[in-house]
């Protein structure tokens, strides 16, 4: 049987970990370790997965390496450890009680090549489809006769978020781990992405989770909690990588580029396009690889 390691990154979130961790070992078909990747965490995380969740190995990081370097880190473990596949989330992901069971039954549809890219379906607590569904997991349309033969169990995707998604160690063994350097936001589309260029990833609609984040339909650029410099700066990185062809790369610099026009329609400061060209000018002249 395939062994399963579950990879949680986690920043001062502990009762959205603890909410998490509980869905994670709940599990029609439990996963075989589940391994928390804990960025330095100040707000007694690591002393309620100590009291609380003694069978979870803690990965404790010196330091915040963001979501980047969390998720580097703990594929890099379990890659290491031998196990077959690895089952990717956040925190503030609750997945069903079947979600990793979907998934793996989605890895063994007899079609070639093998899905090695498994994303489950997102959905907000009300139960509405999560606003980014339609930007961040697009159905891949390469394959469009293998989406009307699977359809409407399976679609093929060209990325994947790091919100329950399932990736086989092959794909470490050819692609390696997501570049640390990109710290928050993006890594997971520019790994995901690279490693489906000539790959096959589906979205899995019977493995359903919650993701617990902003409700409204965002851009990278767009999203608050001082994150448009990563926004900015780490699409640019997306755009200089081989993840994507010149379609791809025109899509998604037009989406920063929306963004960002967004972002100064809503702050019209100064102190803005000051961010924004620093943000620019990091994403041309420096290297996340």
């Amino acid at each position: 049987m395939d062994r399963v390691c579950a990879v949680i990154v986690t920043y001062n979130r502990k009762e959205l970990l603890r909410e998490c961790l509980q869905a994670v070992l709940s599990q029609t078909r439990p996963p075989d370790h589940v391994l928390v990747v804990d960025n330095a965490s100040t707000d007694g995380t690591r002393e309620m997965l100590k009291e609380e969740f003694p069978q979870v190995e803690v990965l404790a990081m010196p330091e915040n390496q963001g979501g980047a370097g969390g998720f580097h880190e703990g594929m890099k473990r379990a890659y290491e450890e031998g196990y077959e596949w690895m089952w990717l989330m956040d925190d503030d992901t609750v997945p069903r009680s079947n979600a990793l069971k979907a998934l793996l039954e989605g890895s063994l549809l007899s079609i070639s090549p093998k899905a090695y890219v498994l994303s489950s379906r997102q959905v907000l607590p009300n139960g509405t489809p999560h606003p980014t569904m339609g930007f961040v997991n697009p159905p891949d349309l390469r394959r469009l006769w293998l989406w009307l033969q699977l359809y409407p169990n399976y679609r093929p995707i060209r990325w994947a978020l790091f919100t329950s998604v399932l990736i086989h160690r092959s794909v470490v063994r050819v692609h390696g781990l997501p570049h640390k350097k990109f710290f928050i936001w993006e890594d997971d589309l520019e790994y995901t992405a690279r490693a489906l260029r000539t790959g096959l990833g589906l979205q899995v609609r019977a493995s359903e989770v919650v993701h617990k984040s902003a409700s409204k339909p965002y851009l990278s650029a767009t999203t608050g909690e001082n994150r448009l410099f990563y926004g900015v700066r780490n699409r640019i990185w997306v755009l200089r990588s081989p993840a994507f062809g010149i379609f791809g790369k025109a899509f998604l610099l037009l989406q920063l580029l929306a963004g960002i026009i967004s972002y100064l329609a809503l702050h019209p400061y100064k102190s803005s396009v000051k961010e924004i060209y620093t943000a620019w000018k990091a994403g041309v002249t420096q290297n996340p690889w």
